[in-house]
């Protein structure tokens, strides 16, 4: 249940900035998964897919950016980088 409470909060920070901009479908998001973060790149598309279903960030490309330094200060880290919306 890791994942899930992650996903939660990432989908909490994705909605905030897709409402701020005023969208109604949120279309690419790109996140940054460190060493330590324990989720490969599949791991969090499926993770995501689900988390996503049926709301505004349904069928969003994923840019997966995985990290492989175990010493980076944010190795544990999964980091929201941008999203990309239509209004």
């Amino acid at each position: 249940m890791h994942e899930k409470g992650i996903m939660d909060s990432l989908m909490q920070k994705i909605f905030r900035v897709a409402e701020r901009e005023g969208a109604t479908r949120v279309t690419c998001v790109s996140v940054w998964l460190g060493a330590l973060s324990h989720m490969s790149k599949e791991h969090f598309q499926e993770h995501f897919d689900i988390a996503a279903e049926n709301t505004m960030a349904q069928d969003a490309f994923l840019e997966i950016e995985e990290s492989s330094d175990l010493t980076h200060p944010q190795a544990q880290a999964i980091l929201l980088k941008s999203i990309e919306v239509d209004s």
